[in-house]
């Protein structure tokens, strides 16, 4: 686990991706990819009311229609884009693995990666001996000592997590961070009762056993229940998803002393200085009783448990690069049992992956420069400048909000920093080792690199030019620590973003997403961030009694809502995402006018007003369906709300959306005045 305070949309509900302008069919390159003007109005259902069920209103023609692949967890429009992004990549990629000297040493580099992962034969005849000096390293492991040793080494699992994060108190600088780790399913899976439950259990309980038996580990049965049993005791430690999410109690800075008062079971001098870091004078200790209790399952628990844990661990992570056996072992519980995937991904598509996630930025470079147009650059620049307008207005306007809380807002307004498309510098890869026909080295020496490249970092100042994603990479992120956003090339695509569609349909679609990471600056979480990134208070206690006030009434409205039979989505974990859903929605609206201010009162267009398609530009970017199974995984760890809830419990508390479709008491959506929620 990487401890991360970044709040980010995830590639799950955000999959869209970045191809060369649609051709409409006769021909015309500047033709909206959407219907006539960034709309399909055949994926509507128009038997359902807009004020029933919007989602389905904009989506319900689509949803009929509509089959999820045998190779997916779900589909939508960005499943689809996505996949024409990876075509893209895997254009480079096929012609460095060819042609590996073509582009120079970095591009020798990627092709051999690539290359090596689409070698089946190369990996299948290694068998299992590529694991054999790994799996030698933890046999050889004689006391806890040299375990924490293994358990602060690149690449072997750690119930402790150690990683480094901007300091809170001063995001300048960087400092040492530990957190909760060590489990092989989300943690609620291991505690929640019920059959659906049950049968997880039981086959990762099969799971682990096969894994170990596919590496030749013997008693793998035996074995089996002791790491199970020992992963279950941790669970029951785990802070839940929505209590990690709480900054302040997360915010525990100690020093080494303070580390071996809280927890002395673990020899913290010894871990910090194997991962590097035992020049930090602080360590911030992220879940700090579920550390402390993790100390004493640690000691309470026989050596040989943790050294098969650790065997385990490493083999069913590294899965992906041995013999197809192990491959489809991982497929099948991972993605089969857990999200009801029913056939493996083509390999190609997970090179593209793998190869994006180890070389991502030499990708990238080349990604920018063939399929990335300047023109989208300075139309996302206007359109942030008027979202930050709109915030602006909105923040000025406020009648819950007391002058001098405003006036800090409005300075952390000011202060945000956006970043379109992709880094002014990229990441120089020259000291990573990449060996022709080595996959599980490789990976390693990948995990390595980047290892060494944040320790390098560690003692400078934090470089606020780094990026956190690629270009090619099909997401978005709002980073408290620094207060940047960031909107990789690859997002700025329909139906997020056309440069051909109309503006309100832009508005309505990436202009939410540009105003929903900007409003995580605001949500429950980043607003205990100032300006420059640091962890400080700048509310009057009234005013935070307003916020919070608003905020616990949008979670009472999510806690509401049945994602599944018997299973609703959770309000307070999903809370900072939904403030940043509907505060980006309500701002994107106000920039869509300030845009009209400027340019002319949008016209009608087939029978839509310029409200109309703003909303269903909205709703149309959620276009997604999911297997039950991946559904359920998501509302138990996924921050943000399943798609039909991020659009219809975003529109019921916007009074324009009531405007815009008639939309009258009596409709399931409905909200008196009084019951919407505006926060920003």
């Amino acid at each position: 686990m990487r401890f991360s305070i970044s709040t980010r949309l995830t590639a799950a509900t955000a999959l869209l991706a970045l191809t060369a302008p649609a051709l409409s069919k006769d021909g015309a390159a500047n033709a909206p990819r959407y219907g006539s003007f960034g709309v399909d109005l055949t994926s509507r259902d128009t038997a359902i009311a807009p004020g029933d069920d919007f989602w389905s209103f904009a989506n319900g023609g689509w949803a009929k229609r509509t089959t999820i692949p045998a190779d997916k967890a779900a589909i939508g429009y960005g499943n689809i884009l996505t996949d024409e992004a990876e075509q893209n990549v895997r254009l480079i990629l096929d012609d460095m693995a060819k042609n590996p000297t073509k582009y120079g040493a970095t591009g020798k580099q990627v092709g051999d990666f690539y290359a090596t992962w689409m070698d089946e034969a190369g990996i299948e005849a290694k068998g299992t001996e590529p694991l054999k000096p790994y799996l030698a390293k933890i046999a050889a492991v004689k006391d806890l000592t040299e375990l924490q040793v293994l358990f602060a080494s690149v690449g072997y699992q750690s119930p402790i997590s150690i990683s480094v994060i901007p300091n809170l108190a001063d995001p300048t600088r960087y400092t040492a961070a530990v957190g909760q780790s060590g489990l092989g399913m989300p943690r609620d899976y291991y505690l929640l009762q019920g059959e659906k439950y049950d049968g997880y259990r039981k086959a990762y309980r099969a799971y682990i056993e096969k894994i170990q038996t596919l590496a030749g580990i013997p008693n793998a049965a035996a074995k089996a229940e002791a790491i199970f049993a020992l992963e279950t005791a941790m669970a029951k430690e785990h802070w839940s998803p929505e209590k990690s999410r709480d900054i302040a109690a997360l915010n525990d800075p100690q020093d080494i002393a303070g580390l071996e008062a809280k927890a002395p079971e673990f020899d913290w001098a010894l871990m910090l200085k194997t991962a590097g870091l035992d020049s930090s004078p602080k360590v911030l200790m992220a879940n700090n009783t579920a550390i402390i209790a993790i100390g004493k399952i640690m000691v309470a628990t026989p050596l040989d448990v943790w050294k098969d844990y650790m065997a385990y661990h490493f083999v069913s992570s590294t899965a992906t690069f041995l013999p197809k056996a192990f491959d489809q072992a991982s497929f099948d519980f991972y993605s089969a049992t857990l999200s009801g995937v029913k056939t493996p991904r083509d390999r190609w598509k997970r090179g593209v992956q793998l190869t994006n996630g180890a070389l991502g930025e030499a990708v990238g470079a080349l990604y920018v420069a063939r399929f990335f147009p300047p023109a989208a650059k300075a139309q996302m620049q206007e359109l942030i400048e008027n979202l930050r307008g709109s915030y602006q207005d909105r923040i000025s306007k406020s009648s819950w909000m007391d002058d001098a809380t405003r006036k800090a807002a409005l300075v952390k307004l000011a202060a945000f920093e956006p970043r379109v498309g992709y880094p002014d510098k990229f990441l120089d890869y020259s000291s990573f080792k990449v060996v022709r026909g080595d996959m599980l080295g490789n990976a390693m020496r990948s995990a390595e690199f980047a290892n060494a490249l944040q320790l390098s970092r560690f003692p400078k100042p934090v470089d606020r030019s780094l990026w956190a994603m690629t270009p090619q990479t099909v997401n978005a992120y709002y980073s408290p620590l620094s207060n940047q956003i960031t909107f990789p090339a690859a997002i700025l695509q329909p139906p997020y973003f056309d440069p051909n569609a109309d503006p309100a349909v832009n508005y309505g679609a990436i202009g939410a997403i540009i105003g929903h990471e900007m409003g995580h600056g605001f949500d429950d979480q980043g607003s205990q961030f100032g300006p420059t990134g640091k962890f400080e208070n700048w509310w009057t206690p009234a005013a935070k009694a307003a916020f919070k006030e608003r905020t616990a009434a949008l979670a009472a409205q999510y806690d509401q809502f049945e994602s599944l039979p018997g299973n609703k989505v959770n309000g307070k974990l999903t809370l900072g995402e939904n403030i940043g859903d509907l505060g980006g929605l309500e701002a994107a609206y106000g920039a869509y006018q300030r845009y009209q201010a400027k340019h002319g009162k949008a016209k009608v267009i087939n029978g839509l007003t310029g409200d109309q398609r703003f909303f269903m530009g909205w709703a149309q970017a959620w276009q997604t369906k999911l297997r039950d199974d991946a559904a359920l995984a998501r509302l138990r760890t996924d921050p943000h709300s399943p798609p039909l809830f991020r659009v219809n419990g975003v529109v019921r508390n916007m009074d324009a959306w009531y405007t815009a479709f008639n939309v009258k008491p009596g409709s399931k959506l409905y909200l008196a005045p009084e019951q919407r929620v505006h926060i920003w």
